[in-house]
């Protein structure tokens, strides 16, 4: 199919981006902070079946796009996350939202904040490398709550499946309502915002 040949090139163009400009900038923020780490690098890079897959679910939902089109609409084919104790949670944050900016980083959407949330405990945030347009997701975690993450994820992937029975998604549900409960939430995470560009530009 083209769309996959598009695909495929599209995610040789993504490597490049994420070896040349952005890992290296993430490494680099990594390095300014030894109470939290960057955490999952071996998968920082969407799978090509995968990106496929997501390409076209897009193109059959909104089929005026082309292949290249739906591709932009993928924020995570580049993923990182941090992750960190409890009790540096809020600064440590704020502080790596003010790294990610001084690299010349843009937020390409406002940062989501999911610590009231009863499915799903952290943040997420999107950036774009303006030189290249490439965008890419930064998660920020504590250690506890990336694992619960893990351990939820089959769930939360079933529970998006649209060929899973409700009877079934009632139950991941329910259990991925009980592990996200269990996880500590630290003190502020809820404020949190990527305000880190106001003190700055008024």
């Amino acid at each position: 199919m083209a769309a996959d040949a598009e695909v495929d090139r599209a995610c040789d163009r993504i490597r490049e981006v994420e070896q040349r400009v952005i890992t290296p900038a993430m490494r680099d923020i990594e390095s300014e902070d030894p109470d939290r780490t960057l955490v999952g690098l071996d998968h920082r890079l969407k799978g090509s079946d995968r990106l496929k897959e997501k390409v076209g679910r897009i193109l059959e939902e909104q089929p005026d796009r082309t292949p290249d089109q739906a591709i932009e609409l993928v924020a995570d084919t580049i993923r990182f996350t941090f992750c960190y104790s409890e009790q540096h949670y809020g600064d440590g944050v704020r502080a790596d939202l003010d790294r990610l900016h001084d690299r010349g980083f843009e937020s390409a959407r406002p940062l989501k904040n999911s610590w009231d949330d009863a499915q799903y405990r952290g943040i997420n945030s999107q950036w774009r490398d303006p030189e290249s347009g490439q965008r890419f997701e930064v998660q920020f975690h504590t250690f506890i709550s990336f694992e619960a993450k893990q351990i939820t994820h089959g769930a939360y992937e079933r529970i998006r499946s649209p060929r899973t029975p409700d009877d079934e998604r009632e139950e991941l549900v329910a259990i991925q309502r009980e592990v996200t409960e269990r996880i500590p939430v630290p003190r502020g995470a809820t404020g949190i915002e990527d305000d880190s560009r106001k003190d700055r530009h008024g």
